[in-house]
């Protein structure tokens, strides 16, 4: 029996990555000679090296993979892997025998900027949803959830070994176009993990806490708290002031604190998620990012 929920909104947004992966993968990648890195750059060392169909090699690698998870993963991360890596072999068997044309004019620096994208968001929302294609994927995966490491800085690592052995059948510069592409893909999965949007907390140590608080709560509609603090080397007791703010929002922010108070100490930190009662994200226009809900 399943401890966590499998949700219909999960397998579909799994299901428009790995087609979107495949897309790249074969309309870009295979089409314009650059290699891959992870299990599937394996499926494609396969390829040119016996002719194995990819979409076939694929699902075949990734089984010993997925019996790995099997004990480290949860229930749901197993069951959306196993669905992941099924829905990459199918949507690789389809693009493979469907006649689309996309002409880049032999450009690869653009090719391999788009196979970094198309990958990149694919498996960004494959990630996103809590599943993985296997392969690698469930390796990185194991470690961002056993070590913190994020799964696209583990991901390039194992880029970059294939990509050494994909040496045998491309030359240097698609390899190093290759690895272009793998550097978008990175960066593009770290990004999608943290979010569509930008946030910053913001640190603020002054004498005037009091009423830089009240400014901000009533003309930017954040929330602030207060935290007691004591100077090291003063030994005084300090308020310091936290607030969490859209990125766009940062500039209005030290103009009030800077009017209020000048010899104001504050700091900015980067914000990958915001959770909890008090904040979400409303998609409609001209409403800010961050919420706050009102009090029942």
């Amino acid at each position: 029996m399943l401890n966590e929920k499998i949700a219909v909104k999960d397998i579909l947004i799994i299901t428009i990555g790995c087609a979107l992966y495949a897309f790249g993968l074969v309309y870009i990648n295979i089409a314009n000679e650059l290699a891959e890195g992870g299990m599937t750059g394996v499926s494609l060392l396969l390829r040119y090296w016996f002719h194995i169909d990819p979409a076939l090699s694929t699902l075949l690698l990734n089984i010993p993979t997925i019996l790995i998870g099997w004990k480290m993963l949860g229930n749901r991360s197993l069951i959306y892997t196993i669905y992941g890596t099924a829905m990459l072999s199918f949507f690789l068997y389809i693009w493979q025998r469907t006649s689309i044309a996309i002409d880049l004019e032999n450009d690869l620096f653009i090719a391999g900027i788009l196979a970094g994208l198309c990958g990149g968001v694919g498996s960004g929302m494959i990630y996103r949803s809590g599943g993985t294609t296997g392969g690698s994927d469930i390796l990185a995966r194991i470690l961002e959830k056993k070590k913190g490491i994020s799964m696209g800085k583990t991901l390039l690592v194992f880029d970059v070994f294939i990509l050494t052995l994909s040496l045998t059948y491309i030359d240097l510069p698609h390899m190093m176009y290759t690895l272009l592409a793998s550097y978008v893909f990175s960066k593009i999965v770290d990004f999608m993990q943290d979010g569509s949007y930008a946030a910053r907390g913001l640190l603020i140590i002054s004498e005037k806490h009091e009423r830089i608080a009240e400014t901000i709560m009533s003309e930017m509609e954040r929330g602030v708290t207060f935290f007691k603090a004591e100077g090291a080397y003063s030994k005084e007791e300090k308020k310091v002031l936290y607030c969490v703010l859209g990125s766009h929002e940062i500039v209005m922010a030290k103009r009030i604190i800077h009017e209020i108070d000048s010899k104001a100490f504050y700091s900015l930190l980067t914000v990958h998620e915001v959770l909890g009662e008090g904040f979400s994200f409303d998609p409609k226009p001209k409403q800010p990012i961050f919420i706050k809900k009102a009090k029942p």
